[in-house]
């Protein structure tokens, strides 16, 4: 998933741990001989050069006697899952759940447990803790199952696409077959490059659509007008504009005046879906399916529209597709223009008809509000920073008048638009946690942890961290660009930036996604100054995804 990744949270449940969590949590586990970056744990000691306490990195100090703590010694919020349950939903903590986190470190120290209905983790946000955890995630990384969305495709019968796909011992080589496939369509070099004029024609229509709009509705003389609106609804129609170009290879002509009530409905089915999952995540889904309650059906009926929806573009693109083979046309595509991701798949047929339409519904369900989302972070951290903003909008200028109408060297050109997505994913994450299983025991902060665990690295808190990030609330996209804050940092730094996931699990549409926003900003930027009427910082919400509680009002003026 996309931004957002696609990358989901919730406090979940240890996988694989049922038989030897027991065993390994008990005496057993201090005598567990597992492989760590610090050295080994033999007999409950740490053994190795580096297994001396990091102090200054966030590592706590070593147990009594230099000995591992067990994993029941961790710090936790509570034993009682159901009590826990309860209590979120009487303190709201669900849709406050990245405060909930940043207070419960605050509180407990850089690791705790959590138990919350049928879900547990162990919840970490120091980046060497988090380096450990990706070292150890297998070559089949296993992660957090959004229960409720694969309860509806088993149901529906639909195929899993790579982010659903449960992987296990059985199915892993199959899970990774597919995801190289994808990989070569939507990750690699070559295929960004394919994708990228697709972008750019969204990008720049869209800022021509706003420009026409300040002209016709803004305040004052002629040519210099400024509008002050809520951007959201714009954004989120052209987040599918752009998905649906790069996927499906065609517009949708949601920058008219009226879009097509198709495109009105996937919208809504997208936001509901988000909206209904964080509640589903702590309960057992085929037992609300079994008394029929609201919750369930509400969320079934909005991945029915999603799939309704791709199942009609497919539909269109397959007979493109057809068309196109018909007329003798190479590359599939008539004068062997990009077809989009589905018609590069169908041409190449290497999955299943099923697989292409499973992993195309995933991206487009997981790229629209996680790449809306942000860009309304961006506008408004860019507007109440107007020294921030111009020098990003100098870069871009200069990198734009050498680049020739060329996208792919006007990004180059502008590193600071990358450092403003970087940064807004450090300070408004879209997922605020990212999920693994270690395949092997490892210690953490000194605290044994059994294979098959499920812990998640918290991005929100991780983010905002003083101990991980120099001045961490203020918005400055140039600490990217520079190895400086790295080096004083020490190990681990390079996991401060999360907001794609890692490795071989990482968001299948990050480059899609990161692409997508750099280049709405680069043209909103060359066309317009951006300012807020208010300047306060932005209360926050958490429904799958982090969004502002109240969308922001951005002032766009023509320069």
């Amino acid at each position: 998933m996309r931004s957002m990744s696609i990358c989901v949270t919730a406090c979940v449940r240890p996988q694989g741990t049922c038989g030897s969590r027991n065993l390994l949590c008990g005496v057993a586990s201090q005598r567990a001989l597992c492989l760590t970056a610090a050295g080994a744990v033999v007999d409950g000691k740490v053994e190795g050069r580096k297994a001396a306490a990091k102090v200054g990195s966030g590592v706590t100090k070593r147990g009594v006697n230099g000995r591992v703590r067990s994993f029941e010694d961790i710090p936790h919020t509570g034993r009682s899952g159901w009590i826990n349950l309860v209590k979120f939903w009487r303190e709201d903590r669900f849709r406050l759940l990245h405060k909930h986190m940043e207070r419960t470190f605050n509180t407990l120290g850089p690791i705790y447990r959590e138990h919350v209905g049928t879900q547990s983790s162990v919840n970490i946000m120091m980046p060497s803790d988090i380096s450990e955890l990706f070292r150890s995630e297998g070559l089949h990384p296993r992660r957090m199952t959004l229960q409720p969305w694969a309860t509806h495709r088993e149901i529906r019968q639909h195929s899993k696409g790579v982010f659903l796909k449960s992987v296990t011992h059985l199915n892993g080589e199959e899970w990774r077959a597919d995801r190289l496939l994808l990989n070569k369509e939507v990750m690699m070099s070559a295929a960004v490059k394919r994708f990228l004029p697709l972008l750019d024609e969204v990008s720049s229509d869209f800022s021509r659509m706003l420009r026409d709009r300040v002209e016709r509705e803004g305040r004052g003389e002629e040519g210099r007008r400024s509008l002050t609106i809520d951007p959201s609804p714009d954004l989120f129609r052209f987040a599918l504009e752009a998905s649906g170009h790069v996927l499906y290879g065609e517009r949708m002509g949601l920058f008219s005046s009226s879009p097509s009530l198709e495109s009105q409905k996937f919208i809504w089915a997208v936001e509901r879906m988000l909206a209904t999952t964080p509640p589903l995540l702590y309960l057992p889904p085929r037992l609300l399916l079994r008394i029929g309650a609201p919750l369930w059906t509400q969320h079934a009926i909005a991945w029915d529209h999603i799939f309704s929806h791709a199942e009609a573009s497919i539909q269109r693109g397959y007979r493109r597709l057809s068309s196109s083979r018909g007329q003798g046309s190479e590359d599939g595509a008539a004068g062997g223009l990009y077809p989009g991701v589905l018609g590069q798949l169908m041409e190449k047929g290497q999955l299943s008809l099923d697989l292409i339409k499973a992993n195309i519904t995933e991206l487009m369900a997981g790229g629209v509000d996680t790449t809306a989302v942000p860009l309304q972070f961006a506008l408004f951290e860019l507007g109440r920073n107007p020294e921030v903003q111009e020098s990003v909008r100098q870069q871009v200028r200069a990198s734009w008048a050498q680049a020739g109408g060329d996208p792919h060297k006007a990004l180059q050109g502008a590193p600071l638009l990358k450092g403003t997505i970087k940064e807004i994913l450090r300070l408004y994450p879209v997922g605020i946690t990212v999920q693994r299983c270690p395949i092997r025991d490892i210690v953490l902060q000194n605290y044994h942890i059994p294979a098959g665990t499920m812990v998640q690295a918290c991005l929100y808190p991780l983010g905002r961290s003083a101990k991980v990030f120099e001045d961490p609330q203020r918005f400055d996209p140039g600490r990217w660009r520079s190895k400086r804050d790295e080096d004083q940092r020490g190990e681990g730094t390079a996991f401060r930036s999360l907001a794609f996931g890692f490795g071989a699990r990482q968001c299948v549409g990050r480059r899609i996604a990161e692409n997508e926003m750099q280049l709405l900003l680069m043209h909103i930027l060359l066309s317009f100054r951006l300012s807020v009427p208010s300047s306060e910082d932005i209360k926050t919400k958490y429904t799958l995804i982090l969004q502002p509680e109240t969308p922001p009002r951005i002032t766009f003026s023509k320069l």
